[in-house]
């Protein structure tokens, strides 16, 4: 039996949490979220694939970041929003799990597969979860590499929806390429 020794000695802290999503891993939400809802990336900063991407697509797009003040957990933007996308922070992902059914809006947000398990998150997810999931692993860039993603990851991703996919498991297939977030 092979144990997966990089899953076991990741760091699950928020120390962890800085890990960025390639734009190729934020093109498959393109198809299921309707040009005319209004988006919010509450985790994103400027040079984030999902603002840039959704933008740069016709979609209006409202980010937000705690480095702004804006603190997902005490904020919501005052203009009218139809949709919330992002990759939070995983080792808040029970707390911004809970934020988002009581936001009570439709959601597509990028979580470690394993997150399906857990007594916290099941209590939201008995209210209806759907799950976008792909062929392979999405890569991250990390460790400040704005540049390319990191090739390797040690644990799979989905996005986890409300109320966004026309069916509760939907499973595409991931085409990779590189596009620097920065620069």
């Amino acid at each position: 039996m092979a144990i997966n020794i990089g899953y076991l000695s990741c760091d699950r802290t928020s120390a962890g949490d800085e890990v960025y999503t390639p734009y190729y891993a934020v093109e498959p939400l393109l198809k299921y979220i309707p040009k005319n809802m209004k988006i919010w990336c509450p985790f994103d900063e400027e040079w984030s694939a999902f603002y840039n991407t959704f933008k740069e697509n016709g979609y209006k797009v409202i980010r937000s970041h705690i480095s702004d003040g804006k603190d997902f957990f005490e904020y919501i933007p005052k203009e009218t929003f139809d949709v919330i996308v992002s990759n939070p922070p995983f080792s808040k992902k029970d707390k911004v799990l809970k934020r988002l059914y009581e936001i009570d809006k439709p959601f597509a947000v990028l979580l470690p597969m394993n997150s399906l398990q857990g007594q916290n998150r099941y209590k939201q997810f008995k209210e209806g979860i759907q799950l976008l999931s792909f062929d392979k692993r999405i890569d991250y860039h990390t460790n400040g590499n704005f540049q390319e993603y990191k090739t390797g990851n040690h644990f799979a991703s989905a996005y986890f929806c409300k109320d966004i996919l026309p069916r509760d498991l939907i499973i595409e297939e991931l085409k990779k390429y590189n596009r620097p977030l920065l620069g």
